[in-house]
């Protein structure tokens, strides 16, 4: 398949605007730069023309930016099929809840809330516009449980714990 290797640039770009979204709209792969819309409009007009199911698979090292491609990636659904529901759904299936983050984020040493776990993210079609989406979560470290790196810490949620230990809702789990 194709492979595209996104690098994170620690700082804001210009390159995931929308009008760069319909830049690439209907262009055939090769036709412009490498770009995760590229990948995102090859998918999407295999799914479309073929009407077969379609995978991105977003890899890379912690802070690499796999989250925000996989935003990108679902912007450019959104934007180029439009959405059967509400528009920020993108934001609403990458943003976990509070508690997900807090039981598979951590410190790192390249990333003070790097996530810990994979996720599996299903976009869900109804011809060519978006309907909804989920998303799975699967816990990768389980060894930073017992283990961490000098300069990383835990999951973030055993330091939430303990720092509203005191609270009267807390009182009875013993921490």
């Amino acid at each position: 398949g194709i492979i595209l290797v996104a690098i994170n640039p620690y700082k804001p770009l210009p390159i995931y605007e929308e009008e760069v979204i319909y830049a690439y709209s209907g262009r055939e792969m090769g036709d412009m730069d490498p770009h995760i819309f590229a990948l995102a409009e090859e998918a999407y007009k295999q799914m479309v023309r073929l009407g077969k199911n379609q995978s991105l698979i977003i890899s890379g090292e912690s802070g690499a930016g796999k989250t925000a491609s996989a935003k990108y990636a679902m912007r450019y659904f959104t934007t180029v099929g439009g959405c059967l529901c509400d528009s920020s759904m993108e934001e609403k299936v990458l943003a976990s809840s509070p508690v997900m983050e807090a039981f598979g984020n951590a410190k790192t040493t390249r990333n003070d809330n790097s996530s810990r776990f994979g996720k599996y993210i299903e976009i869900g079609f109804s011809q060519v516009h978006v309907t909804g989406a989920t998303i799975k979560t699967y816990l990768l470290e389980k060894s930073r449980v017992t283990f961490q790196a000098k300069a990383e810490r835990n999951y973030h949620i055993f330091y939430q714990l303990c720092a509203s230990a005191t609270l009267p809702e807390l009182q009875g789990l013993g921490l």
